[in-house]
């Protein structure tokens, strides 16, 4: 059985955990996660490309991803639609990371062909 490892935003410490893929905690989409120290589920940084990050949200069976920063700090979330979304997006190429579908959601000009 192929194994997924993982960290989890809590509250506290933060451990590294070895699991069996597709026996990943699940949890509510966090809103604010920037704001929240109790947010938990999947992590991910934001240099991952996006068919990594829909694979990894496939293996795990949760909608969305947390987003971390060098700190290893939760400063984001996508959600598995706002990746489909620009996966099947005009604009799309395999070198897109998880940071451009934030960009984007933030700016929605942000992939515009120049």
């Amino acid at each position: 059985m192929p194994l997924v490892r993982m960290q989890l935003c809590s509250e506290g410490s933060i451990p590294t955990v070895v699991v069996p893929s597709g026996v990943i905690p699940t949890g509510v989409v966090p809103t604010g996660v920037a704001e929240r120290a109790d947010a938990s589920g999947p992590r991910v940084r934001a240099d991952m490309t996006v068919e990594v990050a829909l694979s990894v949200m496939a293996g795990a069976r949760v909608g969305y991803l947390l987003v971390i920063d060098a700190d290893d700090q939760c400063t984001d979330s996508v959600t598995e639609a706002q990746l489909a979304a620009v996966r099947d997006g005009a604009a799309y190429s395999d070198r897109l990371r998880v940071r451009d579908v934030i960009r984007l959601r933030r700016n929605p000009d942000a992939l515009a062909p120049v």
